[in-house]
């Protein structure tokens, strides 16, 4: 890893207390990923949004590749691409030469949910929102289910919409191709209202030029994201 990449990421933290010294190496692929994330984390390091990069030496059962945390008040960016067969599958039918900007806008969107962490609005609807209607079930527990699924979505599809802010704003001859493959992977969520299913929004944003009026993509993804509470039900 380069100099001037070590000096964006800042501390690479391995995950496990009993790592070996050959798991503290970067793989290739974790360099690749690492360096086609590194414009969004030389801007995060900019404006001095308190992350810092986790490389898991073994990546869990059901860990994807590229993921957010927090811990005492930080983000934590997880990777997770060791012994991990299905972290590529995000990727699957790109071409290896077409993959490093997918991986940077992956990159933005988590990036998107450590600036709402940061601004303590995490979870939180945006200026003049409130929630409205009454749900009702005989177990409680659906109930905290549909409310954490509903807060789910909609810093998805906050974070989405970040993404693709940061690809107009970078990227805008890609924006087309890089929106076409968010669509795609949101297109057929498991179940419609999950909290990945972030269409309602993803929808919204297909014309790239809805982007470009803000200094930041955090501010310029907000107008979308306002539209899109008003037709996520």
């Amino acid at each position: 890893m380069s100099t001037l990449l070590s000096a964006a990421l800042g501390a690479v933290f391995l995950a496990g207390a009993a790592a070996s010294s050959s798991a503290a190496e970067l793989t290739p692929l974790e360099q690749r990923w690492l360096g086609a994330a590194f414009p969004v984390l030389e801007y995060a390091r900019s404006i001095a949004l308190p992350i810092d990069v986790v490389v898991q030496p073994r990546a869990g059962p059901n860990d994807v590749a590229l993921a957010m945390g927090f811990k005492e008040g930080r983000c934590k960016l997880v990777l997770s691409l060791r012994d991990n067969a299905a972290a590529g599958q995000v990727l699957d039918g790109v071409p290896p030469d077409a993959q490093d900007e997918l991986i940077e806008a992956m990159a933005a969107h988590e990036i998107g949910h450590c600036w709402r962490y940061a601004q303590g609005s995490w979870h939180e609807l945006p200026a003049g929102f409130v929630e409205v209607g009454t749900e009702r079930a005989a177990d409680p527990a659906l109930l905290e289910a549909s409310k954490a699924m509903r807060e789910t979505r909609r810093e998805e599809g906050y974070a989405d919409l970040v993404a693709l802010a940061w690809t107009q704003g970078r990227h805008p001859a890609d924006y087309a191709r890089i929106h076409a493959w968010l669509d795609k992977v949101r297109g057929y969520p498991p179940v419609a209202r999950s909290g990945h299913d972030t269409r309602a929004w993803v929808r919204l944003a297909r014309d790239g030029s809805r982007f470009g009026t803000a200094a930041t993509p955090f501010e310029d993804a907000l107008p979308l994201w306002r539209e899109g509470l008003l037709d996520e039900d």
